[in-house]
């Protein structure tokens, strides 16, 4: 096992003493870096890159050349587990994701099969394995997953959507047909973060990107309860280590409590929630991550800095703050604004762990 040189993001996650706040960025290995968008062009297409264990890696680590972040996330998709059941993953320029199958009904849901992620999802594993080696133990590596009502929302719509009309239509007009599907996303999930902690992985995110859009009886009945059973699920110790579970529920401020006592270790927050509002909500049960308003970097570099200075003055002094965007960096941001974001929490934050 390589010794850990840089823990701060594992310690923050433990509530534990740090010299400063340890930062990243959701989606940190994306198209804002002209080196991600040269390995993109050599790869051919964004599943082709997902797919290549070689260039996955260099991908991954490219943001860790730039900046001084605090942790390393695994290059891939939260789409790959549906594209594994067989719904058949595409994209389409300007158009997100779309799939050529959808589940729409019962017989739908009884035909997905029951994947085996190490081996129907080996690429994933493989670049885990290759990513961690790679990294050295310079910084703890990420893996991740969507959530199952997430994964559900592209399923049934075929792709993104505006209101999710499909997707809410089975949930609240066939409730057991949709509890099905999302049960058999939780165990396939389960499955999956478990293959990627046994590759390497030493922290997992759950992306609950469209939880945000249900009312609170609906996200604890069809987002709350498979994450919940979905950390019950989780490998919890790794290399002699606590493995961390973040959950993240974009626009999911209303529920922090909820969030809290699923029995992960932080909270992502997204811009909408204030920070110091959701510690004192929280108190010590969860570490809490985020939460910069993703826009904000579009701002000039001294309005960059006073936003990471308010946000770490809200949280205030003591451990159990990740530094991160409220969701993940737009393309078009200049790289140079990033890097003010991330040194700005490098230079400011250590006056609040003294």
């Amino acid at each position: 096992m390589t010794e850990l040189k840089n823990d701060r993001f594992l310690r923050a996650l433990a509530r534990q003493p740090v010299d400063r706040t340890p930062v990243w960025m959701m989606r940190q290995a994306g198209r804002y870096l002209p080196e991600y968008r040269a390995t993109r062009e050599k790869a051919g297409d964004f599943l082709s890159l997902c797919r290549n264990t070689p260039l996955a890696c260099e991908v991954t680590l490219q943001p860790l050349e730039r900046f001084p972040l605090d942790a390393a996330i695994l290059f891939s998709d939260i789409l790959t587990i549906p594209d594994a059941l067989g719904l058949g993953l595409y994209f389409e320029t300007g158009e997100g994701p779309k799939f050529k199958n959808t589940i729409r009904s019962a017989a739908d849901v009884d035909a997905l099969p029951n994947i085996k992620a190490d081996v129907d999802l080996d690429y994933v594993m493989n670049a885990v394995s290759t990513i961690r080696s790679a990294l050295n133990g310079s910084v703890p590596l990420i893996g991740f997953s969507g959530s199952p009502w997430t994964l559900a929302t592209y399923m049934v719509e075929g792709g993104s959507s505006k209101d999710f009309r499909e997707a809410k239509k089975l949930a609240y007009g066939q409730p057991d047909v949709m509890h099905r599907l999302l049960d058999h996303l939780a165990d396939a999930v389960i499955d999956y973060l478990n293959s990627q902690i046994k590759a390497g992985a030493q922290v997992v995110q759950i992306f609950d990107t469209w939880g945000g859009i249900l009312s609170g009886w609906a996200y604890e009945a069809f987002s709350l309860q498979y994450m919940r059973k979905i950390v019950n699920g989780l490998i919890r110790e790794a290399d002699g280590r606590h493995v961390p579970v973040i959950l993240f529920t974009k626009n999911g401020g209303q529920w922090l409590e909820s969030m809290a006592d699923t029995g992960a270790d932080a909270v992502g927050l997204d811009w909408t929630t204030d920070i110091g509002d959701a510690r004192a909500r929280v108190g010590d049960r969860v570490a809490l991550q985020g939460n910069l308003d993703p826009t904000m970097l579009y701002a000039p570099k001294e309005r960059i800095r006073e936003e990471v200075g308010d946000i770490l003055r809200r949280y205030g002094s003591g451990p159990g703050h990740i530094f991160n965007l409220g969701h993940g960096i737009t393309p078009e941001v200049d790289p140079e604004h990033a890097k003010a974001f991330i040194e700005a929490v490098v230079e400011l934050s250590p006056e609040y762990h003294r």
